[in-house]
């Protein structure tokens, strides 16, 4: 099989028995991990980015129970797609692993570059780009962005090609609102639907199952930032080009204990109408999440956690990486990402996999009232 299944994913699951009922979540076609595996690393032009490896990583990830892991074309210039290449190659000729089990995002819309770092960075978005034809120079947004069928043609054929596979689960259009402040509003419109429409076209090819936004604060701002995107709008867009049955399925945004917004922030028109926040809207347009930046890149830990919040948690004795690591799959997050190029580091995760979900009664105490943490 070239994509996760239901059934794939479900045998998969079965595998780990002593792991929480809580720790996978149907989202419809196939059964995810709360956690995923995430393997962006900020600052990817620092040396230190490549001395290091996310293959052994995902191996770990992937036979402990972690069955979604998240990349981008671009993440570490290329890098950390085709580590995760290497490492599924290793376990689907072992045996130890099938495709059907596992659920591959990747992303197109940065220009990735490549590793390694081209000598003249300009002379590569020339020679590779836009020489060929891929996008016009007025279509690349600060030297760093595209959004034309050509060049996100290109994109997804060199992720499958770096990851070894033939199919990617779930295809997300990477952070859009980058180029608004150099686009109106409405061109912005134009250019996602000129995405949506090969997405469309890739699934149809059997290169994509389904396809979605992955956006930092796009989604978060109030409605009139220059980088707001309505999420009704977007739906609508894939309406047009995909009819009822288009595959705009997934949503991607910061969730953390700290960037609460997309939970408790009313922003976003739901399918009604109604101004709720971008969770809210999203569940009713029948859309999945999936939250990033799950630790706010290591941030939230400037000091040790109030004790109140392991115990709301239900993740007291437990470390605050694993409490902010339960806090950012709940509510309505299908899965939670979190990076880790270090398999000792997936293996602390993993703890949480035996961890029931928060009560909603608790989780609601983080947010206010008299006894609010």
């Amino acid at each position: 099989m070239r994509y996760a299944t239901k059934e794939g994913t479900f045998g998969y699951l079965k595998r780990f028995k002593d792991h929480s009922r809580d720790f996978y979540r149907y989202d419809g076609e196939r059964f995810v991990s709360s956690l995923g595996l995430g393997t962006f690393r900020k600052e990817p032009y620092r040396e230190e980015n490549y001395t290091i490896s996310y293959k052994d990583a995902v191996k770990t990830a992937l036979l402990g129970g972690i069955n979604l892991i998240d990349t981008a074309i671009n993440y570490r210039y290329q890098m950390s797609e085709r580590e995760i290449g290497e490492a599924l190659g290793e376990l689907f000729a072992s045996g130890m692993l099938r495709r059907d089990e596992v659920v591959l995002t990747s992303k197109a819309g940065f220009l990735p570059l490549d590793f390694p770092f081209p000598a003249n960075p300009y002379e590569w978005i020339e020679e590779q780009i836009v020489a060929k034809n891929l996008a016009a120079k007025e279509d690349i947004v600060a030297d760093q962005h595209a959004m034309t069928p050509e060049f996100l043609r290109w994109s997804l054929e060199r992720s499958l090609e770096n990851l070894g596979v033939d199919t990617i689960d779930i295809f997300f259009l990477h952070n859009p609102e980058f180029q608004l402040g150099y686009i109106s509003y409405e061109s912005l419109k134009e250019r996602i639907k000129e995405a949506f429409e090969i997405f469309e076209t890739f699934v149809k090819e059997g290169k994509i199952r389904c396809y979605g936004i992955a956006s930092w604060n796009g989604f978060l701002y109030e409605p009139n930032h220059t980088e707001y995107i309505s999420l009704a709008d977007t739906v609508a867009i894939a309406e047009e080009v995909g009819g009822a049955n288009h595959r705009f399925s997934y949503v991607q945004t910061p969730y953390n204990l700290v960037k609460t917004d997309a939970l408790v922030y009313p922003n976003q028109k739901n399918k009604e109408g109604k101004i709720v926040p971008f969770m809210a809207a999203a569940e009713s347009f029948g859309l999945k999440m999936m939250g990033s930046s799950s630790l706010l890149q290591m941030n939230l830990f400037k000091g040790k956690f109030h004790e109140k919040v392991g115990a709301l948690l239900g993740t007291d004795g437990l470390s605050d990486v694993l409490s902010a690591l339960q806090f950012a799959r709940s509510a309505n997050v299908m899965s939670a990402l979190v990076g880790a190029a270090d398999a000792a580091h997936v293996e602390h995760n993993l703890l949480l996999a035996k961890v029931p979900n928060p009560k909603p009664h608790n989780l609601k105490q983080l947010f206010g009232g008299s006894d609010a943490v």
